[in-house]
């Protein structure tokens, strides 16, 4: 079954959670992974999953950036 957009995002939000400014090289591990055991489908979710990180990661300001 092929994810749909929301589930990537729900998947890249968790991501983003769990690993912070390390979701998009934990999610690249997670594709290559899939990649090197000839799992082509999986890997393309996980690119997904990537570009939602990054457009996720780029709409949210940093911890460090906020002012109070």
């Amino acid at each position: 079954m092929k994810p749909n957009e929301r589930e990537i995002f729900d998947i890249a939000k968790a991501y983003l959670r769990d690993h912070g400014e390390d979701a998009v090289i934990e999610a690249a591990l997670r594709a290559d992974s899939l990649l090197d055991a000839g799992d082509m489908k999986g890997q393309k979710v996980w690119l997904r999953v990537i570009e939602a990180i990054k457009a996720l990661s780029a709409s949210s300001p940093s911890a460090g950036s906020m002012r109070h």
